[in-house]
């Protein structure tokens, strides 16, 4: 089983993804199904740390039609989907509907838990990664029980997360999406929309995985409808 494992993570790795780790799903649980239909039994989740896969996402959006929708979401899919289909695993999404609950099974594989922003912090890469789907197996998979991560957010003081924004998005409320959202595309939103989320790019860790400010405009244009 070592040697799949490490066949999967060479075949992500030739388009900038990494496994982050997968767990066993209790007998009890069958939240979801294998390639067959079968109730899944292992998951491995798949994602990136930093903007490793960004010049192999570009390369392949050069030869799609220009007003392809959720193009990088599209790219994980067939990446992953490959993958999948050479392993003998069923490919999904987080942005596949029904909603999997993909927080939850970064939480349990990885043993992170969220920033103030909900943005779940690494004691490696900080704030900067990302699970683009994961790989559903019907059979056991040998893993790792994970560990819980050291939560660099309980030895960071400040806070600058929750201090660097124009309109207070981040708060010990939650989210306030629509003030965000407003700003970000008023006048007043220009830095926002070129370099990325201001609270997020406050955060002292994992700065060297900082996606480019090319990377994080693209991905607020997304959330923007820009």
């Amino acid at each position: 089983m070592r040697g799949m494992i490490e066949e999967i993570t060479a075949a992500l790795g030739a388009h900038g993804l990494i496994l982050r780790g997968g767990f066993l799903f209790p007998d009890h649980e069958g939240i979801a199904h294998g390639a067959l239909g079968a109730p899944a039994k292992s998951v491995l989740l798949v994602g990136q740390a930093g903007a490793a896969p960004w010049r192999h996402f570009l390369r392949w959006r050069e030869q799609q039609p220009q007003a392809i929708a959720n193009p990088l979401d599209t790219w994980s899919r067939q990446v992953i989907g490959a993958v999948a289909e050479r392993f003998g695993a069923r490919a999904v999404s987080p942005s596949d509907k029904p909603y999997l609950p993909f927080q939850q099974w970064a939480v349990r594989a990885e043993g992170l838990r969220p920033s103030p922003l909900g943005i779940l912090m690494h004691p490696r890469y900080g704030l900067w990664h990302a699970y683009r789907g994961a790989l559903l197996f019907e059979e056991e998979i040998a893993l790792p029980e994970p560990c819980e991560a050291i939560h660099l957010c309980d030895t960071c003081v400040d806070k600058p997360c929750l201090k660097s924004c124009p309109v207070d998005a981040h708060s010990t409320d939650g989210f306030a999406y629509q003030p965000c959202l407003a700003h970000v595309r008023g006048a007043g939103g220009g830095p926002c929309r070129a370099g990325g989320c201001l609270d997020r790019n406050a955060c002292p860790y994992g700065t060297s995985y900082r996606y480019p400010a090319e990377v994080q405009a693209f991905h607020m244009a997304a959330f923007a409808g820009l």
